[in-house]
């Protein structure tokens, strides 16, 4: 076991954590943030997508002992904090949701892309930048859509 420190959507969290567990499994087990969804456990799907120290990061990929000093924050954090309230707001009106399981990784690279793209309204650069982010359901285009209303309305506020 390996002690580790961390601060997880604003809270410091001490923990002693196997030396091969994996952040994805440490935030829904230890935590409770089940919002980091597991996937292909592969790093390919993006479910487990949470922010490690500000960068968009694949949850089963990063070993929790990786983590020790950084910040992490899930979907719970973003979402409580009331970042992404116009991104959830336009991915319900455009019926981007669908069963769910993407939505919470789908949404922390939707945030990604709308924090750093020098033209967030670009549907071809938000489609590539949410490539790596699998949806069974939507087929993209509602995600898409979601996406570039959001940019859309920041713009205009």
């Amino acid at each position: 076991m390996t002690a580790i420190s961390l601060i997880v959507n604003g809270e410091r969290i001490e923990a002693e954590v196997p030396a091969r567990l994996h952040l994805a499994d440490f935030l829904r087990e230890r935590l409770g943030l089940t919002g980091t969804h597991l996937g292909c456990e592969h790093g390919v799907c993006g479910a487990c997508t949470v922010r490690l120290d500000g960068a968009i990061v694949r949850g089963c990929l990063v070993l929790a002992v990786q983590a020790e000093g950084c910040v992490v924050e899930t979907i719970e954090g973003v979402s409580d904090s009331g970042e992404l309230a116009d991104l959830q707001e336009a991915f319900w009106r455009r019926n981007a949701l669908q069963c769910g399981y993407c939505t919470p990784g789908m949404m922390l690279a939707a945030a990604d892309f709308l924090a750093h793209a020098p033209d967030p309204t670009d549907r071809a650069a938000i489609r590539a930048h949410l490539s790596g982010n699998y949806c069974r359901c939507t087929g993209y285009e509602a995600i898409v859509d979601a996406v570039e209303a959001t940019a859309r309305a920041r713009r205009a506020a």
